[in-house]
């Protein structure tokens, strides 16, 4: 085969040129640390490498999601903690105040640090996280959510029921807050019965008392009918000459309830005690179950400091104001109780996603490891290669592009 001089300096160019190439592309497999440099190396493993890129992106941000909801979720527990301490000692002095030899000095000053304590729980409910949004107002978190209303006079929930929620998995988002409205308004007040009515005889007076809350709330909860008021409407049928039947709505209970009558003597019902002066001849007093109320412990409070400072009040409005203070805030203490509880519960399950988010990541990486990154040695050895390689060619190309007839004739 005949060769010309263009042929013979092309095949050494392009030896050098392919040599040279060999060698820049096992560098930069070292320089980035991957075999794969291009999907064309392996078509079948880069897309796999794709994919697992896309995983542990979206893996890293449920981390960052799994850290911003921890620290949102300690925040409201910190300020939950707090308002259980200050409810402590503002169920203290309710119990306080219903000491007889309290002066009304006394009541004044328990007033006073009811109202710090007040002011201390307001300035809790509206706590702002690290962002700049208050905690309790649901998805309306630029707005405060307690402010006090001066025409009703009361302290008014200005947020929304909603719940603001993290993806901490494919599968799982959890709230990194809790609503006011469930957490400080959702709190059943004590429950009671209105005042007596004497409708029919001659009796002179009549009252009732709850003498057994516990017994009481039992017998409401089971008999309060919420669709027809009529069946909330109970009487005390008094006959001649001294028996007594209460009867529900005009009816006779299942079984009766009857009973001896004595003039001034207490007739406990169902955790209730009714009272009636007078005689025994053919006659009634009516109650009834009081509707249920909800209120937060701002109102609860504020309610109870008025009580306390109103110097015309009775004993027995102060003693039922003083009932419904130390029931209304152990049942605002239940219910933080609760919410914490149920914040621990979402942060176990916060740390157990974010260990095994920690755990798919490593697979992931060391999956990701085996199919792409460089083996040291084997690009190093091969760098070492192909300089060899180059050093010859370059050296045998010198040699043979400048070998020439005229050189042969000589």
């Amino acid at each position: 085969m005949r060769m010309s001089f263009n042929m013979k300096f092309n095949l050494g160019l392009n030896g050098v040129i392919n040599t040279n190439a060999k060698m820049s592309r096992a560098q930069e497999q070292l320089t980035k640390q991957t075999r794969i440099l291009t999907p064309a190396d392996d078509p079948a493993a880069s897309a796999k490498v794709l994919g697992l890129d896309q995983n542990l992106a979206q893996v890293e941000q449920y981390q960052k999601n799994s850290v911003l909801l921890k620290n949102n979720l300690a925040l409201e527990e910190t300020v939950l903690s707090n308002m259980r301490t200050s409810m402590d000692r503002a169920r203290v002095l309710a119990i306080a105040s219903g000491n007889g030899a309290y002066a009304e000095e006394d009541l004044r000053a328990v007033a006073a640090e009811l109202r710090n304590i007040q002011v201390e729980l307001l300035d809790l409910m509206n706590t702002k996280n690290a962002e700049g949004g208050y905690i309790f107002a649901g998805y309306q978190d630029k707005n405060t959510p307690y402010v006090f209303n001066p025409v009703s006079g009361n302290f008014e929930f200005e947020g929304d029921d909603g719940q603001k929620s993290l993806q901490i998995s494919p599968t799982i988002a959890l709230p990194g807050n809790d609503s006011g409205k469930f957490v400080f308004d959702d709190v059943s007040g004590r429950f009671k019965t209105t005042g007596t009515t004497i409708s029919a005889g001659a009796a002179t007076s009549a009252s009732i008392t709850v003498s057994n809350q516990s017994q009481f709330d039992t017998f409401y909860r089971s008999n309060y009918d919420n669709l027809n008021p009529a069946n909330n409407e109970f009487n005390v049928v008094l006959t001649a000459p001294d028996a007594y039947e209460i009867q529900r709505n005009g009816a006779s209970l299942v079984p009766p309830v009857t009973g001896t009558y004595n003039d001034g003597q207490p007739i406990s019902f169902r955790g209730l005690s009714l009272t009636i002066n007078g005689p025994a001849a053919p006659g009634q007093v009516d109650f009834s179950l009081a509707p249920p109320e909800k209120k937060n412990i701002l109102n609860t409070l504020g309610d109870f400091i008025t009580a306390l400072e109103d110097p015309d009040l009775s004993p027995f409005r102060l003693n039922e104001s003083i009932l419904d203070s130390i029931e209304q805030i152990t049942n605002a203490a239940d219910k933080v109780d609760n919410f914490m509880a149920n914040i621990g519960g979402r942060v176990n399950v916060l740390d157990s996603v974010f260990e095994t988010n920690e755990d798919l990541t490593i697979n992931n990486k060391s999956y990701r490891a085996d199919l792409s990154e460089v083996d040291y040695a084997e690009a190093i050895t091969e760098i070492t290669k192909q300089e060899i390689a180059l050093q010859a060619i370059s050296a045998t190309f010198t040699k043979v592009s400048g070998v020439s007839l005229f050189d042969f004739i000589r």
